[in-house]
């Protein structure tokens, strides 16, 4: 049954609150846009609505089954009026029951939103004088609305969007011809959390031609603090959707890919071929090393970020040889219990964001042909007394004296190509076990006490154990578990380079566990 419909009569509102209709509803929303008579200064004489049907109908009906599924509502419907409109017609008509009002109010809310945001519908606004104009829809500010006291919201801007860079294109570094290099660009950022945020924001309003996105996460109440993209609506969704929809409303103009899986060894060297430059915006170690190897592989600039409570770290990696790399100051990947995370050491939320937004300058300086005189050094920046050191990275220690970085590299993403069976995926635990595994939790003993496993592990061992106690893992099979996956894995393959090869990780840990449960 169709739940969206584009009319160019008049609403029946009757029939469609009727359709609504059911015994387990307490509640019911509606919401009525209608024609007003004046808009941003102007005499409105009348309406003309125009719409891409079979896009707009498969998109409307996509938006009110979220909106059930999302509010867990009984049902709802959405009409929109096609055609010409007076003053005082209905415009669009959102209809929602629910066991309790809330749910309704909100689904109503929801909808009109992504309607006015996502819809190939256009609006020409008919003047007293005689003019007209036509004024989208679909490019609408979904928390700053400004609404009538009929309902009806109003955002006019001109159809097609056409961004306006002229405070940038002032720049005499920039002008047209940088602004055109930029629309040439294709830049991918890997994380769209706390600093992958600023990142995206920033590039797609500068006009960046594409971005790529990169994040599996889904996202978490607890991210809201520092990553101000989303809002509270969207906890639990996927956070490349929800920035690519972020990009498609704040610039309509730029293309986006968003990638809902982690880049791995296997597909790495043919995603960076796809982008002029990339930003890893990650808190995870292990990302940071796959993209340096894959920057230098490829010849791909990376511009990596990292943050510890409230100081950061920059680094630019060229992909150039004789210019270092990530291996070169660090040449082993750390543990993951080793390096701080925003989970275990806390974050204030405006410093990924101060580091993030060095990295999409940093980003742009490089795609217009600005200097960049810290390339190749270490910048640390403190946000407690606001200094920022830049320590050189000496290109001739580290990778040098294995060959070189590129060769360093190739062994990297080789090596880490045979260890991509180490992460499996269960969706209970019960199941893994049923599978023949032995568990293993190698969180931290206060973890085991006050998150405990929802079955009893075989073995209890800290991830900083594993090595030493690398002789206890002889029988069986074993499924390491953590609470990300992300020190399960480290533990696991460094098992494997001892030799035991009867070992793997369980993907996205305890976490992963609980958001498909």
């Amino acid at each position: 049954m169709s739940r969206f419909e584009l009319s160019n009569a008049v609403v029946d509102t009757e029939g469609q609150r009727d359709r609504l209709r059911h015994p387990q509803s307490g509640g019911y929303c509606a919401f009525e846009g209608w024609v007003r008579n004046s808009n941003e200064g102007r005499e409105v004489d009348g309406l003309s609505y125009e719409a891409y049907a079979e896009l707009a109908i498969a998109e409307g009906e996509r938006i009110v089954a979220e909106a059930i599924e999302r509010y867990s509502v009984t049902d709802a419907r959405c009409v929109h009026r096609t055609g010409d409109l007076k003053i005082g017609d209905m415009a669009v008509w959102v209809g929602a029951s629910s066991p309790h009002r809330d749910e309704a109010f909100r689904a109503c809310r929801y909808i009109i939103d992504e309607i006015k945001h996502r819809l190939p519908i256009w609006k020409k606004e008919h003047y007293v004088t005689g003019e007209s104009d036509w004024v989208a829809c679909t490019h609408v500010y979904r928390e700053h609305e400004h609404e009538d006291h009929h309902g009806h919201h109003h955002h006019a801007h001109a159809a097609p969007f056409v961004p306006d860079y002229s405070r940038q294109t002032r720049l005499r570094e920039v002008g047209e011809a940088g602004q055109a290099k930029l629309a040439a660009a294709r830049v991918l950022v890997i994380g769209a959390g706390g600093l992958g945020c600023p990142v995206i924001s920033y590039l797609a309003g500068a006009g960046i031609g594409t971005l790529g996105i990169v994040d599996g996460d889904r996202l978490d109440a607890s991210n809201l603090h520092r990553q101000t993209i989303y809002d509270a609506r969207d906890v639990g969704e996927y956070k490349a959707e929800l920035a690519a929809r972020r990009v498609a409303a704040l610039n309509p103009t730029v293309k986006v890919q968003a990638w809902k899986e982690p880049l791995t060894a296997a597909n790495v060297v043919d995603v960076f071929n796809q982008f002029d430059l990339v930003v890893e915006c990650t808190d995870d170690m292990r990302s940071r090393y796959l993209s340096s190897d894959a920057a230098v592989v490829t010849g791909t600039p990376l511009i990596l970020a990292s943050i510890y409570q409230y100081e950061g770290q920059l680094q630019i990696v060229s992909g150039q040889p004789g210019t270092p790399c990530l291996r070169c100051l660090w040449p082993h990947e750390p543990a993951p219990e080793s390096v701080g995370s925003c989970v275990l050491s806390g974050v204030l939320g405006p410093v990924p964001g101060v580091l993030g937004a060095m990295q999409a300058t940093e980003a742009l300086k490089y795609l217009l042909g600005l200097p960049q005189p810290n390339a190749g050094v270490l910048s640390l920046v403190n946000l407690i007394d606001l200094s920022i050191q830049h320590l050189p990275i000496d290109a001739a220690s580290g990778c040098a004296m294995h060959g070189g970085c590129i060769e360093v590299a190739r062994r990297a993403l080789a090596r880490s190509i045979d260890e991509e069976d180490v992460d499996l995926a269960f969706d209970r635990l019960d199941d893994a076990i049923a599978a023949g595994f032995r568990l293993v939790d190698v969180r931290e003993a206060d973890e085991w006490i006050s998150d405990p496993m929802p079955v009893v592990a075989a073995l209890q061992v800290p991830s900083a154990q594993v090595g030493e106690r690398a002789g206890e893992f002889v029988d069986g099979r074993y499924l390491l578990v953590c609470a990300s996956g992300r020190r399960s894995g480290h533990a696991a393959r460094l098992l494997r380079g001892e030799g035991v090869q009867n070992v793997y990780s369980l993907a996205g840990g305890l976490h992963a566990l609980r958001v498909a449960g």
